[in-house]
């Protein structure tokens, strides 16, 4: 790739003469009609909601796909079924048998880890801002290591992790 964006006349990274941007849907369904190789990047979601989803019920039973996965994939999610080899997977209602790759590539997270979301939560604390912290986003080992960490590492007593449909009042 790396040749690619060096030899592409405008040198873009994401603007290179063969990447197209398919902003409508339309533009979009016509991946489903491909026949040959191609790259398609796509916000995932998890695999949860929105075109991608039309992508992977028409091409992941292709053994000659791969889906590569580069963020992080909650449990419970359609992207951690798949991810995990679960099979088959539902789409639109109907059973896919996941034929393609499914690969993994980790350190491209826009998540914060533990130790970045600690260290803000002691600069924001020593600023007097924090009374209490709901961790309500993660996987429960971590969101308990995390409430560990706020408590012993940064001094903050008053953590909770909500269950689900559990109310606070402000």
């Amino acid at each position: 790739m790396m040749r690619t964006v060096q030899t592409d006349s405008d040198h873009d990274p994401l603007g290179w003469s063969r990447l197209h941007f398919l902003r409508t849907v339309d533009g979009s369904k016509t991946l489903n009609e491909m026949d040959g190789p191609a790259v398609i990047i796509s916000a995932s979601g998890m695999l949860e909601g929105g075109r991608i989803l039309h992508h992977v019920a028409n091409h992941a039973g292709d053994p000659r796909n791969t889906i590569l996965f580069v963020g992080f994939q909650a449990e419970n999610t359609l992207g951690r079924r798949v991810l995990d080899g679960r099979a088959p997977i539902k789409v639109f209602g109907e059973e896919i048998v996941v034929r393609a790759s499914v690969e993994r590539v980790d350190g491209y997270s826009a998540h914060a880890d533990r130790d970045e979301l600690l260290g803000w939560a002691a600069r924001v604390r020593d600023q007097g801002q924090v009374k209490r912290v709901y961790l309500v986003h993660g996987e429960p080992d971590a969101m308990q290591a995390l409430e560990q960490g706020l408590r012993d590492d940064v001094g903050i007593d008053d953590v909770r992790i909500p269950k689900r449909g559990e109310t606070f009042a402000a």
